[in-house]
């Protein structure tokens, strides 16, 4: 009885120490936690679409510390490291009994040590908070092991280590290394490359291959010899990675769209920076660049954007020539720059909306004078009377300040401004005024490409995307798909630079609508232009601003615009097919008499009083929004379009096909060729007009 009382007491007693012992661990791990504070301290890294590293950045103590999980490296390398450095790590608690037995005997036996006893864990505790060598120490690193394991699983383990492991110099972590060292990403190992990472962290610094080449080849094949008698490799394995060279050299890590890196690294707190960017377009159009840019000898620089039209992602983003130049860190794609003519087709397009304009319709080009404004041509010569694709796709001037002066410069400004381009004027406050329509405005080439790529789809304007993160708003239009249509049938046929009318492959591979733009004093030369997939914005100029003469657009920038789209991926999207309502005809003369001649502001006044009293054309029936009931069992039903006021002839318009001409003065008759939605216009011979949006249904 008594003994069992006993045994009893005991067995309280034990479990009272089990109790209080766990809760003297517990409250220590709650006072002590591990220390993570180098493990977070990693270098922020900025990749590309596909988690390739474009640029990365030193953690704050000055090293590569490259974030490296197990998942990243190569399955061959693990098992090399754990077969070196810790055969029982996947089944020990972050101490290895055995080991530290083997290492106690070696040490008694000989007076000495022989052998250590880290763990991979042991070893990572050591690594998060680095002390000195010795017996306390041992002791410390051992439970902080013990501490990890209750802490992480073993990949998380590993992961730690791969990331802070050193590899010589301000190099941290296998990633860091294999970058460094061998140029590639450590997922795709060779065995001779694998083990030299295994070898590096045991002295990092005497066996720097960089520095100790043959140092380093003696620990590789060390780790390889250990590893063929521990069966980790056959001896084949162990001969083919024996002839293996180790690098002589350390390598610099990707430095890719560095300006927009920089940028992107600086707005958020994340360590990893996913962009739309594509590597291999950005690394192929850095060399371009690199490669075209010594033709310039009077230190001009070159900016380039691609984005893919359909996502509006920026795939490309090279912000000047060498970042180590002189002013070569200021990112030109967002310099704000003046446009020349690269604005006109914006302007165009608003007239064609307006039914002012049609490309056929006829304008003058001669010498004009708007107040104390008297624009002229780049090449100072005056064309005479061309029509409205002639004038956009030679870039004439004065009939681009004739328009806009129609449509008005603060139109245009509020227009691009609302489409999400940023405009510089030259005085704040100043009001837009018809130099507005030659590039007098500042704009960035990032929001210029961003207006094209509306062009390319449409009309419809959205905000270009650099990362996954960026939201995709909704868009905004600038104009009707009809008017996008017209500017991009007119620019596809814009006139190659020249020696390339006749260069081939140009046309087979893509067909491409482009613009360009040189600003006054030959200071910026621009061209922008769309396929069906891709729109690319080029600027070229000098970084300060001053002057290039003899250097503009369509002998600078055009060419290099053919080049980077020579650059992009074959495509199979191609522009947008022509909408239902644009105006079809063959000649001028079939056009509305108001769209046939453009007449200037300035000669807009009707010229009789009774004339002057006529208000603007409104259409009386159907009005708009209406739904209007079609009797299916009627074969050839005509609906009869009526509107009052307007200078005649008045002109109607379904769809943008032209209607026979009124037999009466206000009305005409339209046969409908089935349900749904139609666009109904008039237009009177001032080219004011009207127009309703119906709906044609079935009788109830």
């Amino acid at each position: 009885m008594t003994s069992r009382l006993n045994n009893n007491r005991l067995r309280v007693a034990v479990l009272g120490f089990a109790l209080w012992a766990f809760g003297f661990v517990a409250a220590l791990d709650r006072a002590y936690p591990p220390a993570l504070e180098r493990y977070e301290d990693i270098s922020k890294l900025v990749v590309d679409e596909n988690g390739a590293l474009l640029r990365g950045f030193l953690s704050r103590d000055d090293k590569w510390r490259l974030i490296t999980k197990a998942q990243d490296v190569d399955p061959a390398y693990l098992d090399l490291l754990v077969a070196i450095e810790d055969q029982r790590f996947m089944s020990h608690l972050g101490v290895d009994p055995l080991a530290v037995a083997r290492a106690a005997w070696q040490w008694i036996s000989h007076g000495r040590i022989i052998s250590g006893a880290s763990t991979l864990t042991m070893q990572t505790a050591r690594l998060l908070e680095p002390r000195p060598r010795n017996l306390k120490n041992k002791v410390i690193e051992m439970a902080r092991a013990v501490q990890l394991e209750r802490h992480f699983d073993k990949r998380e383990i590993l992961s730690i280590y791969l990331t802070l492991a050193p590899f010589g110099g301000n190099l941290e972590g296998a990633r860091a290394a294999s970058l460094s060292y061998f140029g590639k990403e450590p997922q795709h190992l060779t065995r001779g490359q694998a083990a030299l990472l295994v070898a590096l962290p045991q002295s990092p610094e005497s066996r720097r291959p960089d520095r100790h080449p043959a140092r380093a080849l003696i620990a590789r094949d060390a780790v390889l010899q250990r590893a063929l008698g521990q069966g980790a490799l056959t001896r084949v394995q162990r001969r083919e990675a024996g002839q293996e060279s180790v690098p002589g050299l350390r390598r610099a890590f990707p430095f890719h769209a560095p300006r927009l890196a920089r940028r992107l690294k600086n707005q958020t707190t994340e360590n990893i920076i996913h962009t739309t960017l594509d590597g291999a377009l950005q690394s192929a159009l850095e060399t371009f660049v690199q490669r075209e840019v010594r033709w310039a000898d009077d230190g001009a620089s070159i900016a380039v954007v691609v984005v893919e039209n359909e996502t509006w992602n920026v795939k490309a983003h090279l912000g000047g020539a060498d970042f180590w130049a002189p002013q070569g860190q200021l990112d030109l794609i967002r310099a704000f720059r003046s446009p020349g003519s690269a604005l006109k087709p914006f302007l165009y397009g608003l007239a064609f909306d307006d039914l002012t304009l049609h490309p056929l319709t006829l304008i003058e080009d001669r010498p004009m004078v708007f107040g104390d404004y008297a624009p002229q041509n780049f090449d100072k010569s005056f064309q005479g009377s061309v029509t409205i694709e002639q004038a956009l796709r030679q870039s004439l001037n004065v009939p681009a300040v004739q328009v806009l002066d129609r449509i008005g410069p603060v139109r245009l400004a509020s227009s691009l401004t609302q489409a999400g381009a940023i405009l510089s004027f030259a005085k704040s406050g100043a009001a837009p005024s018809l130099p507005l329509a030659l590039g007098g405005v500042g704009i960035r080439l990032f929001d210029l490409t961003a207006l094209y790529v509306g062009l390319a789809n449409g009309g419809e304007m959205r905000r270009l995307r650099l990362t996954p993160q960026d939201e995709f708003v909704s868009s905004r239009r600038i104009f009707s798909r009809a008017a996008a249509w017209y500017v991009t049938d007119i620019l596809k046929d814009s006139a190659m630079p020249d020696g390339w009318a006749q260069r081939a492959g140009i046309a087979a591979k893509r067909a491409i609508a482009f613009k360009t733009g040189t600003s006054y004093g030959f200071r910026d030369a621009w061209s922008v232009g769309y396929s069906g997939a891709y729109t690319v914005g080029v600027w070229v100029g000098r970084a300060d601003g001053s002057a290039r003469p003899g250097h503009f657009g369509r002998n600078t920038a055009a060419p290099l615009l053919l080049k980077v789209f020579d650059l992009l991926p074959d495509e199979r999207r191609d522009f947008l097919s022509p909408p239902d309502n644009i105006i079809r005809v063959n000649d001028r003369r079939e056009l509305p008499v108001g769209m046939q001649v453009f007449q200037p502001r300035a000669r807009n006044a009707p010229r009789t009083s009774r004339e002057a009293a006529l208000p603007a054309p409104v259409i009386k029936f159907p009005g708009n929004g209406v739904a209007v009931a079609l009797p299916g069992e009627k074969e050839g039903f005509v609906l009869a379009l009526k509107a009052v006021g307007g200078a005649q002839p008045l002109r109607w318009m379904v769809n943008g096909a032209l209607l026979p001409p009124a037999p009466f003065l206000e009305s005409t008759y339209w046969r409908p060729a089935g349900l749904g939605y139609a666009d109904v216009m008039v237009v009177d011979a001032y080219g004011r007009s009207a127009r309703s949006h119906v709906r044609l249904i079935a009788p109830r």
